[in-house]
């Protein structure tokens, strides 16, 4: 830990962030929560979620929790009951299962019209997950196909991600956390 996260500890100035971590089954949701963990907290296998797992990680100013989706279509209506507590949003697509791709934007049109997040300005993060599978699609067309563009009333950002390597999650992170902190000033 350095100087400045010892300072911001005893400042109290560390926060607590509420995340809801959404998509569809094997998507990559765990696995990228899984690498956002320290090294030692890592956990090896990773194995489908059922319900839902609560995680913790800190970057240097924000305590996160993590709530764990799944994105089996049978727990999919479970996840509007976390929707009021969720101060962000990261949504993961595979972006290498092209024929689940309009699933994944019904399940985004549905989330961003629920009245819980409907008139809420949370900031969502999009993880275009399996960027090392061949043929996955470019963050750039899963936008385009999942019509990112027309959210014209939350901040939004896009990653390519390979979550086994990590490749791009600490950019999506550190966009994330801006958008927290400008949420609270």
């Amino acid at each position: 830990m350095g100087l400045f996260d010892k300072l911001v500890g005893w400042l109290g100035l560390k926060k607590e962030v509420n995340v809801l971590c959404l998509g569809l089954d094997n998507s990559g949701k765990t696995t990228i929560i899984n690498k956002l963990k320290p090294s030692n907290a890592q956990v090896q296998d990773i194995v489908p979620t059922i319900g839902f797992n609560i995680e913790k990680f800190k970057t240097s100013s924000l305590s996160f929790t993590v709530f764990d989706m799944s994105g089996q279509g049978r727990y999919r209506n479970l996840w509007e009951h976390y929707y009021k507590e969720g101060q962000a949003i990261i949504f993961v697509i595979d972006s290498a299962d092209k024929l689940r791709m309009v699933v994944a934007k019904e399940e985004l049109d549905t989330l961003l019209n629920h009245p819980d997040i409907k008139h809420r300005r949370i900031p969502i993060l999009f993880f275009a997950n399996k960027m090392d599978v061949r043929d996955a699609l470019s963050s750039v067309k899963v936008s385009q196909l999942l019509c990112l563009d027309n959210i014209k009333d939350k901040p939004w950002h896009i990653c390519a991600t390979d979550a086994l390597k990590g490749e791009g999650l600490q950019e999506g992170v550190d966009w994330l956390q801006d958008q927290i902190k400008q949420m609270r000033t």
